[in-house]
């Protein structure tokens, strides 16, 4: 069975006023080591953020389990400085300023984009699956590339920027389409074409590293996983197991394609590029885009159809039965932030605060 790992990043949040606060290292400092092997918390570009990256996970248990605990131990820390953990893809309740982290990384990074990181304060659940090594990761990418924005369109939750309401699902995704090369990644034929893609852009100076793509998703720089990285910050760990599972029952379907000899279908840039703003824009409620058909359909069909090419995957990892129920509980990130907002920043703020108990 793959391997299972998520980064879920998080806003700290004055507890108080709502808006941001540039605390992370005092965070880090107070939450001591992560409780798994091979898991750890970390800071992310803005002071105002962090993650907590998961152990390896074999099961959607395990994985439950750790995410349930780092995100309580990260709770009682933001607690104990005067602050909320917040889950969502954007600060919602009030806003506030992001601060570049300290490091030389980050403020290459801040210096090559200047303002468009000067209020980049986004939040991304990163789900990383298992694989035999680079050269199938990139395989299983191209046949990822037609559901990566249903996910995002499952996850969405980041309506607001600031207090305003943006209009959008996802504004996560609309303040990442800033970047050079964000959103569907391009098919490729190898390894080692992707790499030279990858390389072409450093050349161009449009990337810091090679360690450096927007895309949503790609083959992890550093482990033997395909990185998904098309879901907004959730706000439960339901959500979150969610995206685990849909992500690694892709993953197996692709190997399974590729094992009869399959290539993943080279659905057009633009067609992937519509998708990806359907998906933020509108989230389940409303239209998507058919990539490999290239027309709009429901997105909840687009999600039942995801769910369905999947099912075998499912099955033979026994979560059909988990995954089934998660999205019937699962809802829209969005609209429950709507709903909240509707009775003051006060309630919004309750809604996307982390607890502090394990559940």
């Amino acid at each position: 069975m793959a391997t299972l790992g998520v980064e879920e990043e998080f806003l700290l949040v004055d507890a108080v006023s709502g808006r941001t606060a540039a605390k992370a290292g005092e965070v880090l400092a107070r939450v001591g080591a992560y409780p798994y092997e091979g898991g750890a918390y970390q800071p992310e570009l803005s002071r105002t953020q962090v993650e907590a990256a998961t152990g390896v996970c074999r099961t959607l248990g395990e994985l439950r389990e750790q995410l349930s605990r780092a995100r309580a131990a990260l709770a009682r820390a933001c607690a104990a400085e005067g602050l909320s953990l917040v889950a969502s893809g954007t600060p919602g309740p009030a806003g506030g300023e992001a601060v570049i982290s300290r490091g030389e990384r980050f403020e290459r990074i801040a210096r090559m984009y200047g303002d468009v990181v000067g209020d980049y304060q986004a939040c991304a659940c990163q789900v990383h699956v298992g694989v035999a090594d680079r050269e199938t990761a990139v395989a299983v990418l191209n046949h990822l590339r037609p559901w990566l924005a249903t996910l995002l369109a499952l996850s969405a939750n980041s309506p607001f920027d600031g207090g305003r309401d943006t209009g959008y699902a996802s504004w996560r995704m609309v303040q990442q389409f800033r970047f050079p090369g964000s959103g569907v990644p391009p098919w490729f034929a190898s390894a080692a074409a992707h790499d030279r893609e990858v390389d072409r852009l450093v050349e161009c100076g449009v990337l810091v590293d090679e360690a450096m793509t927007f895309w949503l998703a790609r083959p992890s720089a550093l482990y033997p996983t395909v990185e998904v990285r098309a879901a907004d910050a959730v706000t439960t760990v339901d959500e979150a197991v969610l995206q685990a599972a849909l992500s690694r029952g892709l993953v197996r379907t692709a190997l399974n394609e590729l094992a009869a000899g399959r290539e993943g279908p080279r659905a057009g840039a633009q067609v992937c590029a519509a998708a990806v703003w359907s998906a933020a824009r509108h989230g389940l409620h409303g239209s998507g885009v058919d990539v490999v058909a290239e027309r709009r359909v429901p997105a909840t069909r687009l999600l039942d159809d995801l769910v369905g090419w999947v099912t075998p995957a499912l099955e033979e990892s026994g979560d059909l039965v988990e995954v089934k129920g998660l999205l019937e509980r699962a809802g829209s990130g969005a609209a429950r932030q709507r709903q909240a907002a509707s009775h003051g920043p006060r309630a919004l703020l309750d809604l996307l605060s982390v607890s502090q108990e394990e559940t």
